[in-house]
């Protein structure tokens, strides 16, 4: 299946009314874009209903959970809903799946002391339950991790056809391809924010990454690329607030996509830092034609 080059990563197409959903799903996929990720968290719907959602209101656009938690149902499950939608949609799904973070997993009654083993079993015991499934892998499924350490990307090249990582500059996009390799799916996330006046962008790039940098998955990742403490500091320095947001003109913002395609990305989701669908939408068709994303497409 093609994820195209470049996607759309929106928190709110798990959470906004349906109606509205289907609407902005039918505009993204207009513009050309190639895939629709949306998260599974709190405050969201459940992820293959969400999916199941945007397939169903699109034709052509791909449709990736980024992520389905790990914790939120059994391997069974997740193999279930994996191969039901691939089959219902075909070469349109891709599940990202991911092991999320200790104070969201502890928040479920689940144990967090092993993610990285928790993961490896989880997928083996996905392809055991796979075999037992009605509808055949074909054509196949992409299946993504949320990998962000080097252990975990080792693990998404291993037993997976790639990663999703997110929160990450370009930097990591380099880390992860040498750890991949050539072959896996490397589909980073990138927050991006039409915004000329440093002041400004900065502050909406702070207020998006403020419930992140609570979470140590987050901050270790990027204490390994070799931020310090005084980055994480009162909202973040306008050194990590830059590397984790592009913002500025169209040419910036593009400027840093590409930055992760010649870095080793097969495909970039753009996340557009909005209140609402349509001003995301908005940022979204301005972009489209500095990265080579055409209407219809």
């Amino acid at each position: 299946m093609s994820i195209g080059r470049i996607g759309v990563w929106h928190p709110l197409l798990g959470r906004e009314p349906a109606s509205a959903v289907r609407r902005a799903a039918a505009e993204i996929e207009e513009l050309g874009y190639g895939t629709l990720w949306f998260g599974e968290g709190s405050g969201t719907r459940e992820a293959f209903s969400s999916a199941g959602i945007l397939l169903a209101a699109t034709e052509r656009i791909s449709v990736g959970t980024g992520i389905a938690n790990i914790w939120a149902r059994d391997a069974t499950a997740m193999a279930a809903g994996e191969r039901t939608l691939g089959e219902a949609y075909p070469g349109r799904f891709v599940l990202g799946i991911g092991v999320s973070h200790a104070p969201l997993v502890s928040r479920r009654g689940h144990d967090y002391a092993h993610p990285l083993a928790a993961m490896s079993a989880y997928l083996d015991a996905m392809d055991t339950a796979a075999r037992d499934l009605p509808f055949p892998d074909n054509p196949p499924m992409p299946r993504l991790l949320a990998a962000l350490r080097p252990r975990m990307l080792e693990l998404a090249r291993d037993k997976a056809d790639g990663a999703h990582p997110y929160f990450v500059p370009p930097e990591h996009t380099v880390l992860a391809r040498e750890i991949l390799g050539p072959a896996p799916i490397l589909a980073p996330e990138q927050a991006v924010v039409l915004e000329h006046d440093p002041a400004v962008a900065r502050e909406i790039a702070r207020a998006h990454m403020a419930g992140y940098l609570r979470l140590p998955n987050y901050v270790n990742n990027l204490r390994h690329l070799g931020y310090e403490d005084g980055d994480f500091a009162d909202g973040g320095s306008d050194r990590l607030v830059d590397a984790i947001v592009a913002w500025g003109d169209v040419e910036a913002v593009a400027g840093r996509i590409v930055a992760h395609l010649n870095a080793g990305a097969d495909h970039v989701a753009i996340q557009p830092l909005s209140s609402d669908l349509s001003e995301g939408i908005a940022q979204l068709a301005e972009l489209a034609p500095a990265l080579g994303v055409r209407p219809g497409e």
